[in-house]
């Protein structure tokens, strides 16, 4: 029989869990308490929260949120860093605090209802922004739409020229 304590802490994690976009699971051993806090303070300054939480409360958790994948993420002393609005964030900001530091460790991290690999993990942090994905697609979709503009002007510029010559041999014929 769960203690109200356990419960609430069980409730207060799938709630998390249910408004997350994703997470990264990491190991934490070897971290201070001032350098947790530091990194608490940096994911929290972009919306992202670090939450450490007793792996059976975790997965209890998860069941209620039918994030049978999450389970077998949840093993050693874990750390998880929720991003609630942008679903790359966590696996940024984690990342780089692991350039800086080379503290903590990433285990895995959940996508979606998707469980990734720490690899996957580290891919995603390492993808552009949104905001240069755009700008990349719009410079490409620019850069398509020069070429075929030009390619029409040429096309326009050669039957100009060829009506030019045809005239020109016109009037040399009736002259």
């Amino acid at each position: 029989m769960a203690t109200p304590k356990k419960a609430e802490a069980v409730e207060q994690v799938s709630d998390k869990l249910k408004r997350a976009q994703a997470l990264v699971i990491t190991d934490y051993r070897g971290l201070s308490v001032a350098q947790l806090q530091d990194l608490r303070r940096k994911l929290r300054a972009a919306g992202v929260e670090y939450v450490v939480v007793k792996n059976t409360l975790a997965r209890r958790a998860a069941d209620e949120n039918g994030l049978e994948a999450l389970k077998p993420a949840l093993v050693g002393p874990v750390g998880m860093a929720i991003g609630y609005d942008e679903a790359v964030a966590p696996a940024k900001l984690v990342n780089e605090y692991i350039r800086q530091t080379r503290l903590l460790t990433i285990t895995s991290g959940l996508l979606g209802d998707r469980l990734l690999s720490a690899e996957e993990v580290k891919q995603l942090g390492d993808l552009p922004s949104r905001e240069v994905l755009l700008g990349q697609l719009a410079g490409s979709l620019n850069h398509s739409v020069a070429q075929l503009a030009g390619a029409m002007q040429s096309v326009v510029q050669k039957l100009a020229n060829g009506l030019d010559a045809y005239r020109q041999k016109l009037e040399t014929a009736s002259a």
